[in-house]
Parts: C-alpha cells; structure tokens; sequence
C-alpha cells in the first residue's frame, strides 16, 4: 500500500466517524442547482510524507498528475493569473471576464519587495536563500494578502509555505486553510511534493518532510458515497516519481522534466461534482 494511500484512508475515515456537519447551517459553497454544499469536517489535520521514502502520489483513483504540475508552475513558474496560460480547465469557474482569476495566487508571488540584496519576488527571495542562507529561520511565502482578497477570484486554499533546512535536507510546512478530500487532497499533495523536490534539486539540497497543515479537512456531501467505495478498495505499492536531473535552474523544469513509472490506479467512475 502506498503511504498516500493510506494517510488519504486514515484521514477520511476520521472525517466520515468524527468529524462535525454544517447541516444547519447557512455556507457559501453551492452545486451547480444551486444547492447549498454541505460538508463534514475536522478541524486542524496535519500529514506527513517523507519524499526520501516515497513520493506521494495516491492509487485509490487516477491522481492527474501532470495537471497538478501543470498548475503548480503556472502559479509558481509563470506567476500568472491568467487562466488561458493553463493546460487545465479547474479555473474556469472562478476567471473573471478579463480571463484573470485577478490577485490571487501567481500573481502574489509575482509581486516585487525590496530587500537590502536587491529586489524580489517572493519564488526568488525563497531560491536566494536557499543557495545564500541556507541556516534562515524566515524562508516562507504567502499568497494570503488581506489588502487584496477582494480582487480574488477566490482566496488562496493552499496559501504558505515554510521552507527549512537541516543539514543537507529541505523540509517544507504548507499551510491550507480548506481542503476538499475527494477533489484536491491528493492534488495539492502531488504539487507541493513536486515543488518541495525541485527547489531542493536546483539549490544542490536533498529533499526530505512535506509536512501538510489543513486548518479545515472536509468531504462535501455529494462526495461521501464516492469516498466510501474508494476506501473499500485495496491500493496499490506506490509509483517512482524522478526529475530530470540535468535541470538545475527552477525556471528550466518543463512537464517533461517529471516522469513516472509502474503508476497503477484504480478507476474511478462518475463524474466528481464540483462546489464552487
């Protein structure tokens, strides 16, 4: 069994036993009807993988892979905010009809400061410090901006991360205010492992803890009968992820610079509906 698998297992199976309904109470989220999208929750989950053991891509369903990458360097890469500079269509709902999902995420870490080395970005300021000042207690990020959450297309879930080192080893803490299990656990899990490997590839570090922070851990209601049938299945051994590892410049990784080998999932059937 794949440890992704069975943190995924653990964690849903405590949200579905202990974890607290809202029910009865007024939310934002809705279905596509317009149905109010309930949830039940835990507050205050925290994972832990340990990518020199293994990479964290989960085998209960298909985890899209190279769209979760795909995405992460649009926000982390091309610091964009433009939904047509994505592969994938999961923008879609929250562009605006400028085709932005305005100043949220890429364009966080897009935004310059001044520093008494030079100006940065905070991607940058994170790869100066790693290679300049590796022993730093302050290398994080944050695309939570109070001063510019209302010209969000939707607030940053996945919204900090801590980057430390030890040694020669990079750990990193990523901070999620919400997470929904069934659509973008693994998702964001496979994103931040893959980030996590390249900023420690490109900063002559080895990779070590993605420790996973989520403020609010739910499963939407529509979503509970599909949980089920994915946590009665047996997972599989998990996949060997590898980057190209000529790349040595962050900027240089490309799709092509990720490769998986022996993935076996299982299928997944129906479509997912999705709360927006």
């Amino acid at each position: 069994m794949s440890y992704a698998d069975q943190v995924y297992i653990e964690t849903c199976k405590k949200i579905l036993t202990q974890g607290v309904r809202d029910d009865d109470l007024p939310v934002r989220p809705h279905w596509e009807d317009g149905t109010p999208a309930h949830t039940v929750k835990l507050f205050g989950v925290v994972n832990r993988y340990d990518l020199q053991k293994e990479f964290p891509l989960m085998t209960l369903r298909r985890s899209y892979w190279k769209s979760a990458v795909d995405e992460l360097l649009w926000i982390w890469q091309k610091k964009s905010n433009r939904v047509a500079e994505l592969g994938s269509h999961v923008w879609d709902s929250w562009a605006d009809e400028n085709g932005t999902i305005g100043k949220a995420y890429g364009y966080q870490l897009g935004v310059k400061h001044h520093y008494p080395e030079g100006d940065f970005d905070q991607v940058d300021r994170v790869l100066y410090d790693l290679k300049h000042n590796p022993q730093s207690r302050r290398i994080l990020t944050s695309m939570y901006n109070f001063a510019d959450l209302s010209e969000m297309g939707l607030y940053p879930c996945a919204y900090s991360m801590t980057f430390n080192v030890s040694g020669r080893v990079l750990n990193a803490i990523l901070n999620q205010r919400s997470q929904d299990m069934l659509t973008a656990n693994n998702w964001n899990v496979v994103q931040y492992a893959a980030l996590l490997c390249m900023f420690a590839q490109v900063s002559g570090l080895i990779p070590g803890e993605l420790v996973h922070v989520i403020a609010d851990c739910h499963i939407y209601d529509r979503h509970i009968p599909m949980v089920e049938k994915m946590l009665a299945l047996e997972p599989y051994e998990a996949p060997t992820v590898r980057l190209d590892p000529g790349v040595t410049d962050f900027y240089a990784f490309t799709l092509d610079s990720v490769s998986v080998e022996g993935y076996r999932y299982h299928p997944f059937e129906g479509k997912i509906p999705v709360a927006i």
